[in-house]
C-alpha cells in the first residue's frame, strides 16, 4: 500500500502549440512573376487569419527566416494546420528547418501540496479511485478559474523570444530527486522574479515531455527586446536556473500581420 503522496505536481493543460521555423527559398521565390507572388502571399495570409491563433514572425540570425506560431485546441487541429499549410502554394517556397510541439501548461505546486496533504489527512489512498476523483474535482475548479490562461490568444507584442528547456536529471544534480516541498519553494522564488516584469513581458509556458526533445517550451512576448535579456539574465542567478536548468536554442523574431506577408517576402520588414 502506498503511504506517501505522489512526487509529481499537478498541472493544467491547455492549447496545443506548434512552432514552425522556416527558411524561405529566396531564389525560387524571386523567379516568380510579381502577380503570382501576390496571389500566393494573399492565399497564405487568408489561411493564417487575424493573428489570434496563428502568427508570423521574422526571425533574426541564421537559424531560419520565418517562424509561425500556432495555438489550437487539440493536436488534431494542429496536424490539420501543418498539413493544410504544406499544401498551399507557399509550401513550395518554404523549407522547414525546425519545429516544436507542446501544450500550454500551468504548474500548480502550491495547490498540489495543499491538496495532497488534505487527502492524506483524510486517509484517502494515493491513486485510489477516490483519490483520482478528488484530484479531478480540484483540477476542474482550477481549469474553470484559469481558462483564459489555458486557452490564450497569441499576444500582439512586437517581439517574441522562444526557447526550449529541461530540468537536470543525473550526475550530481537531479531536479526529480528533490522533494515536493523543495521544488515548490524554488519555483515560488523563481516566479517572484517573473512577477517583477509584469506589464513588460508576457510569458507562456508549454509542456513538451513526451512530445518533443525538451521538457518545456518558453515563449516571451514584449515590445522591447531588451526585456528578454534582462529577465533571463536575472533568472540565471535564481537557484532553479543556476543549478537545475538546461537550455536549448533561442529564437528571436519580430511579429507582423499576415496581410503584410507579401511585403516581408519582397525584402521589406513590415511594421506591426
Amino acid at each position: 500500500m502506498t503511504t506517501s503522496a505522489p512526487a509529481m505536481p499537478l498541472t493544467l493543460d491547455g492549447s496545443a502549440v506548434l512552432h514552425q521555423m522556416m527558411r524561405v527559398k529566396w531564389a525560387a521565390w524571386r523567379a516568380l512573376p510579381e502577380n503570382s507572388q501576390k496571389e500566393i502571399a494573399e492565399e497564405t495570409a487568408s489561411f493564417l487569419g487575424d493573428g489570434r491563433h496563428s502568427a508570423p514572425f521574422a526571425l533574426l540570425g541564421h537559424k531560419s527566416d520565418l517562424m509561425l506560431i500556432h495555438f489550437r485546441p487539440s493536436f488534431e487541429e494542429l496536424a490539420q494546420v501543418q498539413l493544410s499549410l504544406s499544401r498551399l502554394a507557399i509550401g513550395d517556397y518554404l523549407e522547414p528547418v525546425n519545429s516544436y510541439l507542446s501544450v500550454v501548461e500551468l504548474g500548480l505546486y502550491d495547490s498540489t501540496a495543499k491538496t495532497y496533504d488534505q487527502l492524506m489527512e483524510q486517509g484517502i489512498q494515493p491513486h485510489s479511485e477516490e483519490w483520482d476523483k478528488k484530484i479531478e474535482e480540484v483540477l476542474q475548479r482550477q481549469r474553470e478559474a484559469m481558462l483564459p490562461r489555458l486557452l490564450p490568444d497569441i499576444p500582439s507584442s512586437r517581439y517574441v523570444c522562444f526557447y526550449p528547456m529541461d530540468r537536470k536529471r543525473g550526475e550530481t544534480k537531479n531536479w526529480y530527486e528533490e522533494s515536493m516541498a523543495q521544488r515548490g519553494r524554488m519555483m515560488k522564488e523563481h516566479g517572484m522574479i517573473g512577477r517583477r516584469y509584469a506589464g513588460k513581458v508576457r510569458q507562456i509556458i508549454s509542456g513538451s515531455i513526451g512530445f518533443d526533445d525538451w521538457e518545456w517550451g518558453v515563449d516571451l512576448f514584449a515590445d522591447d527586446p531588451l526585456v528578454f535579456k534582462h529577465l533571463i539574465y536575472e533568472m540565471r542567478f535564481d537557484e532553479v536556473s543556476a543549478v537545475y536548468a538546461l537550455f536549448g536554442s533561442f529564437f528571436v523574431g519580430l511579429r507582423f500581420v499576415a496581410t503584410d506577408l507579401s511585403e516581408f517576402l519582397s525584402g521589406r520588414l513590415p511594421a506591426l
